[in-house]
């Protein structure tokens, strides 16, 4: 090829990690370029985290407009206008967009957009959005390529044309009957979301819990809520066939300890699973090398297996949030100069904005069990925080697990009102290596959700006393 444009460094991808990558080589002088296909700043701006939690606001004000007397307001009637709901989302993302435009321009990184395609290990062709090619070298390349929603292989499913988070968030009517595929984070979500905007839901999970990765006894105050909000929940369901499509009428057919089972609707929403966004793109020219799920090998480091290549977020199999894509950020550039980062043994806390949230940082019960470490548990009910019913939200629990021989905190899960915020201190506390006793003897404002670290360990088991091995 002829006119290739050298640069010093070739971000592919402005997520959570290529931006801040971008951003702060070009402030520190390096020529940077950034290649960017689709949407500046990637998913969690656009059409993702921060887009689906306004909307899910928008769900919490609705919800609690419905339940005005309980507060005191008198309501004659109640109507969504969804074209409202999504003007405010809209507002939101044409502000977030342009603080990453800004904030590209000023960093003096170099923003192509367009596909990129390599032809070499560190040299990519690109068809720009604008018409026309660009090819570009550089001495390093950073790949933050994301993922997107898998499509089971189910008969009928992708002629269906079911929808993603993607489409969803873009309603600007309700689905008479949404069917959603799934009964993890986004499932949850957007399912108790569309059912406080005035959707029929149901939910149709393989495992036979929802939220498969926690606890069951969190799974089974989860599917208490959503069937107290008029959720369908069949979990223990696998779909063997769809028919029609989404956005008109949808039959799924699908079958559990029961026997068969039909569900009509009138939309279909996927939320199974994601896949990373490795392909497409040339991968094999370079030296990178995928692991059977198509996620790029990386090291500790963030190292691919080719020479002065990373790869972060999503695409190289770190945990699909982005505080921890901006975390890869972090130890792909505090190595790069000269630091000792690296990703193993990360505290990751994560959050599901279902209302009330499900947060938790560390182990679960069952993580625990599944490796054989012994622990204490304290455990109670969230209605036992005062704060809770000063807003009437009682729902929900929170649990410790702590080290049976030490007072070392080994996982937090709160699921009620506030429950993020419940889980930054505990965190707080463990990245401290701070023993429980500190939170059970540190004087909280009352009333807050804080104090009820109080509560929950004031009768922590005795040193010795194992809860399960």
């Amino acid at each position: 090829m002829s006119n290739i444009e050298k640069f010093e460094n070739l971000v592919i991808g402005s997520g959570g990690a290529g931006k801040f990558v971008a951003w702060t080589m070009a402030g520190a002088g390096h020529r940077t370029a950034v290649v960017e296909r689709w949407l500046l700043g990637g998913a969690c701006p656009n059409v993702a985290c921060l887009p689906s939690k306004n909307i899910i606001y928008s769900a919490k004000v609705i919800s609690l407009a419905r339940r005005g007397a309980e507060f005191g307001l008198k309501t004659e009637s109640l109507s969504v206008d969804m074209q409202t709901v999504q003007r405010r989302k809209r507002l939101m993302v044409e502000g977030l967009r342009q603080r990453h435009a800004d904030r590209t321009k000023a960093s003096g990184a170099e923003l192509i957009m367009g596909n990129a395609r390599f032809v070499g290990p560190r040299t990519v062709e690109i068809d720009l959005k604008s018409g026309g090619k660009r090819s570009v070298s550089a001495d390093r390349v950073f790949l933050d390529l994301g993922s997107r929603a898998a499509m089971p292989e189910i008969p009928g499913l992708k002629a269906a044309n079911p929808m993603t988070h993607v489409e969803v968030l873009d309603l600007e009517r309700l689905p008479q009957h949404l069917v959603v595929m799934g009964g993890g984070y986004v499932g949850l979500e957007l399912s108790q979301a569309m059912r406080r905007l005035g959707s029929k839901v149901t939910v149709i999970e393989a495992g036979p819990q929802l939220a498969s990765h926690e606890d069951p006894d969190v799974g089974e105050v989860l599917r208490d809520m959503f069937v107290d909000e008029g959720i369908e929940v069949l979990t223990g369901t696998e779909v063997r066939q769809v028919d029609g499509r989404s956005g008109d009428r949808v039959r799924v057919h699908a079958d559990n300890a029961n026997g068969k089972r039909t569900i009509e609707g009138t939309d279909l929403l996927i939320a199974t699973g994601r896949k990373a966004n490795t392909d497409g793109i040339d991968l094999e020219l370079t030296g990178v090398q995928l692991d059977a799920h198509g996620y790029i090998k990386v090291n500790e480091q963030l190292q691919t297996t080719s020479d002065n290549i990373w790869a972060m977020g999503d695409c190289a199999g770190s945990p699909m949030f982005t505080h921890v894509a901006f975390d890869d950020f972090r130890v792909v550039y505090d190595n790069l100069n000269g630091g000792n980062r690296t990703t193993k043994n990360r505290l990751i806390p994560f959050c599901m904005f279902t209302d009330p949230e499900l947060a938790r940082v560390g182990r679960n019960e069952s993580e625990a069990r599944r490796d054989g470490i012994e622990y204490r548990l304290a455990k109670m009910p969230m209605a036992e925080v005062l704060r809770t019913r000063t807003v009437s939200e009682p729902r929900g629990l929170m649990k410790m697990l702590i080290a049976k021989d030490s007072d070392e905190i080994l996982g937090f899960t709160a699921l009620g009102f506030e429950a993020s915020e419940q889980m930054a201190a505990a965190q707080t506390a463990m990245i401290g290596r701070m023993p429980y006793t500190m939170l059970r003897d540190a004087i909280f404002t009352h009333p807050t959700m804080s104090e009820g670290f109080n509560e929950l360990l004031a009768a922590v088991p005795a040193r010795g006393t194992a809860m399960s091995a």
